[in-house]
């Protein structure tokens, strides 16, 4: 019994729900480069799907579990946060560090399945250190939402060259496509972490903490949230084209456009839950929307590529 809260405590810790974020895009990236037609050709591996799945969780949980460490003292000052579990004792900073370290391990065998190809054991430690690096971003700048973006945006770059090793060493444009995908997760997850942001505006003023709600206000913050989202979409529009650059044989159809413009449709959804005078539905806007636009996507993206 004992086993299964402390299980429960280490996944509401590091909001394992969360991973709903950037693990589709990834996985689309893996498929995306599965069927390109792009030479070397390169067909489904059972292992390098394990390995995608083994890494993202590991690599996520162990920064997750890095910012929980680094960020204890300002959670506790924080009343929206200081219940969380190590400023209000339920796990200690022991155990949290145990549970990173064994994340980071998890993370490097999840690159070790994908071996002969060395590029994902080789960039590991440059990935670590930009997922960490996020929890000191907010210390020194205010563009902390766009280094949080550059973090998920890395996972289908990583996916990408994680399967097609040698071609993206042979030609770098080979990394195109998933670098056009990843730059849309960039945007997209920096706007929202906006958002998200605005209930701490006069938390993070008061203590010096930098975020855009705090630099240019809510409603500066609220509309450059805005800029960024579509942005997003005129990444998401553009992805094909570079897509079909990659492999002439292949490319997204209609019901990819189609997906496109719902989530255009969730996102100006999502800018209309919230108000710099009404933040009481962040958090629907924040999980709720986001969730099913990684997962729209990725699902709409596999359909379109492997079925259509």
């Amino acid at each position: 019994m004992r086993l299964i809260q402390t299980t429960r405590s280490f996944l509401e810790m590091i909001r394992f729900s969360h991973t709903l974020f950037a693990l589709p895009f990834a996985m689309l990236a893996a498929v995306m480069a599965w069927t390109v037609r792009a030479e070397p050709a390169v067909s489904f591996e059972m292992w390098h799907l394990v390995g995608i799945l083994v890494a993202m969780v590991g690599a996520r949980s162990a920064a997750m579990a890095f910012n929980r460490l680094v960020d204890e003292r300002i959670d506790a000052a924080n009343p929206r946060t200081a219940k969380r579990h190590l400023p209000a004792g339920i796990l200690s900073r022991g155990t949290v560090i145990a549970f990173m370290l064994l994340s980071i391990f998890v993370f490097l065998l999840g690159t070790s399945l994908f071996l002969p190809n060395f590029l994902p054991l080789l960039l590991a430690g440059p990935v670590l250190i930009v997922l960490m690096g996020y929890s000191y971003a907010k210390r020194f700048t205010s563009l902390s939402h766009f280094w949080l973006g550059l973090a998920l945006g890395l996972a289908p770059v990583c996916a990408w060259a994680a399967i097609r090793g040698n071609a993206v060493i042979a030609d770098q444009f080979d990394l195109l496509p998933a670098v056009i995908l990843g730059m849309a997760v960039m945007f997209w997850v920096a706007g929202f972490d906006m958002i998200y942001a605005c209930q701490d505006f006069e938390f993070d003023r008061a203590t010096g903490l930098n975020s855009m709600p705090a630099a240019i206000g809510l409603r500066g913050a609220l509309r450059l949230a805005s800029v960024c989202h579509a942005i997003t979409i005129v990444l998401l529009g553009v992805l094909p084209i570079a897509y079909q650059w990659a492999g002439p044989d292949l490319g997204f159809g209609w019901l990819y456009g189609v997906g496109v413009a719902a989530i255009a449709g969730l996102l100006v959804y999502e800018h209309r839950m919230v108000r710099p005078d009404d933040l009481s539905r962040v958090n629907a806007a924040f999980f709720n929307v986001n969730a099913v636009i990684s997962i729209g996507l990725f699902v709409i993206g596999v359909i379109d590529l492997t079925v259509i």
